[in-house]
């Protein structure tokens, strides 16, 4: 294999499959409405548009299907026709499987036929065909070119701007980025290897991080993440990248869970469980490289990337059960189970983004729980919020850009007893493991801002999601941009996120956190995607 450079671009350039493959993909309605007309210039002169009017009549998508026009140097593949309204319309897991079945060898096209809403989620799923991370000795010389070039269809069929393609660009290499740190293993992606990858996109933003490390983490009661990491080779730390905006008025954190390997500490996995365990970084990679991409897309608010670095490893200085750590909130957790680990980090996380960076709005991003695929499966990430709307805004977010999540309950009243300790504030997992653990796991980071925070919690817990067989696949980079759309100065992404999002604060209500008269009082969200 050689290594892919992938470009985006708005329209299509002249080429001859015979020199350069190209693969067409599209929902059938838009391949048979725009002809052959609109393709032509891939085509000419060796797909005809007889042949090419004959293929579509063959198509037959159950639920995709693709057919050569010119042996394996030009596919035409159809999306499914059928759409839950828990998937979302850009079908964008099949166009990630459609491209790593049928496109070309060697510099290549790459054409999306689609609605303008669709764009974006189309060209992170085309990223994800193409991880960056590989090992191989076989490796070819040189650099392969696939270039994706968009047709628009619909109301709004202008072709994309200068401004379109960048932020593609940028999106396409986000999701890359997070894949590449989350498929590389631990033995390169240590935790001194992660600040230094932090390093280099603030570099790159002109952002210099802060770094608290070591022993600092210690002197300074982030007892959590010292807890976990201070068995590992390699130090933990907190690492913040912080966008900070002229004329900026809302304070918004991304904090994520960087376990760059978990053995599960003295509470060790069994083999087969921690095999695959250098993924349980992935909270903490979505968030660099989502962060990457706000802020190359002019994000308007203050933008705090919060990195909680470590290993859980075995070892001598190791955390044991038993032992009861504080927190930076101030709150003592004893513990349970070595294994529920990257609470403990994102307590400390969460607290510091309230604290010491003054959010109001804290999104946490964790390969956090076994349990979340159960909850929701391997395609959704799990949603816990204190806000109803903002559950709603996840979830539309997710259909928008194809990083799709699906709400947990949110009640503390009826789960948080699970963390009840007669020595400490409270245990750090949970008493009955069948009484919806993904949820009371998102509640005990909750728990180190207060249920009674006024501002905006979200969890997202993306175990599942992170990877797709043995891939990483850059999951929530979209998500996360779309989420805080109403911030980002790209029209592709500002038009298609939940509108008055950026603009809500949280209000009184009767006591219940997330119900819906507090939700009916604020503003409604758009919906369709």
């Amino acid at each position: 294999m050689s290594v892919t450079e992938l470009r985006y671009s708005g329209s299509l350039l002249k080429t001859n499959p015979n020199e350069n493959g190209v693969l067409i993909i599209g929902q059938l309605k838009n391949i048979s409405a725009t002809g052959y007309d609109a393709v032509r210039a891939k085509l000419e002169p060796t797909v005809d548009h007889q042949t090419y009017n004959a293929a579509i009549t063959q198509l037959q998508p159950s639920p995709t299907d693709s057919i050569p026009l010119y042996f394996n140097k030009a596919t035409l593949s159809v999306l499914p026709t059928r759409c839950s309204r828990h998937n979302s319309t850009s079908r964008a897991l099949s166009i990630t499987r459609l491209v790593k079945q049928n496109c070309p060898s060697g510099d290549c096209f790459i054409v999306i036929i689609c609605e303008r809403q669709h764009v974006l989620a189309s060209a992170c799923a085309v990223a994800r065909a193409f991880p960056l991370f590989s090992c191989k000795s076989n490796k070819l010389p040189g650099q392969r070119i696939v270039t994706v070039e968009f047709v628009i269809v619909g109301n709004d069929a202008h072709p994309l701007s200068d401004a379109d393609t960048a932020c593609l660009q940028d999106a396409g290499y986000g999701v890359r980025l997070a894949a590449k740190i989350v498929d590389a293993p631990c033995a390169d992606m240590h935790t001194d290897t992660f600040v230094e990858e932090i390093k280099a996109v603030g570099a790159v933003l002109n952002i210099t991080p802060l770094i608290i490390r070591g022993e600092e983490l210690r002197e300074r009661g982030f007892g959590g993440l010292y807890g976990v990491g201070k068995a590992a080779t390699n130090p933990p730390a907190l690492v913040v990248l912080s966008h900070k905006p002229a004329g900026a008025t809302r304070s918004i954190a991304w904090v994520g869970k960087g376990i760059v390997f978990d053995t599960g500490g003295l509470c060790i996995k069994p083999k087969a469980s921690m095999l695959t365990m250098k993924r349980d970084c992935g909270g903490a990679a979505t968030v660099l490289a989502a962060f990457y991409l706000a802020v190359r897309q002019g994000f308007r608010d203050n933008l705090h990337a919060v990195f909680c670095l470590a290993e859980n490893a075995v070892g001598p200085l190791a955390c044991r059960p038993d032992d009861i750590l504080t927190l930076y909130s101030g709150r003592t957790v004893e513990i349970n189970n070595t294994d529920a680990e990257g609470r403990l980090v994102l307590g400390d996380g969460v607290t510091f983004a309230q604290r010491d960076l003054n959010c109001s709005i804290i999104v946490d991003v964790a390969t956090l729980t076994g349990a979340q695929g159960i909850a929701t499966g391997k395609y959704h990430a799990a949603v816990v919020s204190n806000d109803e709307q903002w559950e709603q805004a996840c979830v539309t977010a997710g259909l928008a850009s194809g990083d799709m999540c699906h709400p947990l309950p949110f009640s503390p009243e009826l789960h948080f007893s699970e963390f009840t300790s007669a020595v400490a504030d409270m245990k750090n997992s949970v008493a009955d493991r069948n009484n919806a653990p993904s949820s009371c796991a998102g509640l005990f980071i909750l728990s180190h801002l207060g249920f009674d925070f006024p501002g905006i919690w979200v969890h997202l817990d993306i175990a599942s999601p992170v990877a797709m067989g043995e891939r990483a696949t850059g999951y929530g980079v979209a998500l996360l941009n779309v989420l805080f759309g109403e911030a980002s100065s790209c029209d592709l992404i500002h038009a298609i996120a939940p509108t008055g999002l950026a603009s809500w604060a949280k209000v009184e209500d009767d006591g219940c956190n997330g119900n819906s008269e507090n939700g009916s009082a604020q503003k409604k969200l758009k919906t369709d995607v």
